[in-house]
């Protein structure tokens, strides 16, 4: 067990707001983003400030574009000089909560945590809190002076594994920039239906479903999203796929699987969950498949540079019990066919 650090106040004045200025960013736009949205470039280049926070700042007038004040919705050329002035808010209504926490490596910078099925990372709607966030103010209060407290990446609700929070404004900025540059090394354990190809690429843009808003998608006009993959195991009609993230997508595994008409395990939104019972035979294996109550996706592997030292780190944690079960399941009848 990890020790706990203590909230030193031990109340929510910890969590009061104040302002704080910010490390100022200097861009230069690309070609690539010509005719988009001010906004919308910038929430791309700026991972770590949500749209609303940055389009507040360019209403401030705390982002000039080639030195003039703009709007959020305006379009750019895609060759002008940005400046931002972040001015952050530390956290006012995420509370400090005692939640437990599976911490991987801690040191001064850097907290990598083993999230489990059911934590959300951020508070939401609907998940005001309980969350992974609530968990790290209580385990690290300094992060309250952060941007998103240290977090720099997400997995959703229902994925297990590795995730990276930064505990220094140093490693902040330095894991926003790996990032953005594609160099964080990110492996994912994904069980589907189906029998993909040996390996492959999906290099398929993803945005919002054009029908279901909930949901996302593969459109022309969605963000540029690259995933690796290959097939570890084939089972009689299922796969245990490693996939590499090469950006970092809402989703992005769930849809491209899914796009490539093999969606993951236990999927209630992109269509796993109805496949994978339906295509069992054993009623064993087909009660354990249609039982699955999240998408077989783990986060198994997690590989950096570690912002002060400079030394590349990797993390590599168990597969999910609950995925490794099923994956027995799956092997059992398999066995049994061959006999």
């Amino acid at each position: 067990m990890h020790p706990r650090v203590p909230d030193p106040l031990g109340s929510a004045r910890l969590q009061q707001a104040r302002l704080e200025e910010a490390e100022t960013q200097h861009l230069r736009l690309q070609p690539e983003h010509a005719g988009r949205r001010l906004d919308q470039v910038l929430a791309e280049l700026l991972p770590a400030f949500s749209r609303s926070r940055l389009q507040a700042w360019i209403e401030q007038g705390r982002v000039l574009l080639d030195g003039h004040r703009s709007r959020p919705k305006d379009r750019v050329r895609g060759a002008e000089q940005v400046l931002v002035q972040p001015l952050l808010e530390r956290v006012g209504d995420c509370l400090p909560q005692a939640i437990p926490l599976q911490i991987e490596f801690e040191d001064e910078h850097l907290i990598v945590v083993n999230k489990p099925a059911g934590l959300v990372v951020h508070p939401a709607a609907g998940h005001p809190d309980g969350t992974l966030q609530n968990a790290l103010l209580h385990h690290a209060p300094g992060l309250a002076e952060l941007p998103r407290c240290g977090i720099v990446h997400r997995l959703d609700k229902d994925t297990t594994g590795l995730m990276v929070v930064a505990r220094s404004l140093l490693a902040h900025r330095s894991l926003v920039d790996q990032l953005k540059a594609r160099s964080v090394k990110r492996d994912y354990r994904a069980l589907v239906v189906g029998a993909p190809s040996v390996s492959g690429r999906v290099d398929a843009p993803i945005g919002r479903h054009p029908t279901r808003r909930t949901a996302m998608a593969v459109v022309a006009s969605g963000r540029p999203a690259v995933s690796d993959y290959r097939v570890l195991v084939r089972y009689r009609r299922h796969s245990l796929v490693a996939v590499q993230l090469q950006t970092g997508r809402t989703h992005q595994i769930r849809v491209h699987m899914a796009h490539l008409g093999f969606p993951l395990v236990g999927d209630p939104v992109y269509g796993g969950r109805s496949r994978a019972a339906a295509e069992a035979v054993r009623p064993e294996l087909a009660s354990a498949l249609g039982a699955f109550p999240r998408q077989a996706l783990h986060a198994i592997g997690l590989g950096l540079i570690h912002p002060a030292s400079g030394q590349p780190m990797h993390w590599q944690i168990p597969m999910a019990a609950d995925i490794a079960a099923l994956c027995a399941l799956l092997q059992q009848d398999m066995d049994g066919e061959a006999r």
